[in-house]
């Protein structure tokens, strides 16, 4: 991927490529002509409950980086480390009101906003702009697999019956365009995710 860095005209190589397609085909550009032309992928419009039964929807992030991944409070396996090392990034930007974090429950049926209110007290996560999200299945299922490709070696070729199950966090920019996705697993994953956010910012 870094080998791609250097793009035809020789612009920045620490620029973050765009992401347009569910195989993560990374795609360098710094043209804003060319980045309307060749990326009209973006994050669907979306409206959920979140922990605190307060509604948030696209109107929220609107203009803001935001982080995404998915999860559900009973996972005994990945999600607790996932959520343990967002932590990691989400403390290091707690006052910084221009970075949302979204955590969708891929089990909504058991993960009500008070249910999930416990989970993020019991994780001790103070940030007021991580939102912890529930709602319809249907349109959390199809928001990951077609708009954040959650499942990237997948993308959405899953029936929307599938049990939705990825240990990776998708950065989105201020223009809802995905622009990084990470291991949320390995806690080394984070510097790079801050150091990714830092660049974005610089956009």
């Amino acid at each position: 991927m870094l080998l791609l860095g250097c793009t035809e005209n020789g612009s920045d190589t620490t620029a973050l490529p765009y992401y347009n397609d569910p195989d993560f085909t990374p795609l360098f550009i710094n043209n804003e002509a060319e980045i309307k032309e060749k990326i009209p992928h973006s994050i669907d419009d979306f409206s959920f409950l979140n922990q605190d039964s307060i509604l948030i929807s696209e109107k929220n992030i609107e203009g803001k980086i935001h982080i995404a991944n998915f999860i559900f409070t009973v996972c005994p396996s990945i999600c607790p480390t996932m959520t343990k090392n967002l932590k990691i990034v989400s403390d290091s930007l707690q006052n910084d009101n221009n970075i949302a974090f979204l955590s969708y429950s891929v089990t909504p049926w058991i993960d009500t906003p008070s249910v999930l209110r416990k989970f993020k007290d019991k994780n001790k996560i103070k940030n007021p702009n991580w939102h912890f999200l529930t709602g319809s299945k249907t349109a959390i299922y199809h928001l990951a697999r077609k708009s954040y490709f959650a499942e990237e070696d997948i993308g959405f070729s899953k029936d929307s019956t599938e049990f939705l199950h990825t240990e990776h966090f998708i950065l989105v920019d201020k223009n809802k365009r995905i622009r990084g996705i990470y291991n949320g697993t390995l806690s080394l994953e984070m510097q790079k995710l801050l150091e990714d956010i830092k660049t974005l910012k610089g956009e």
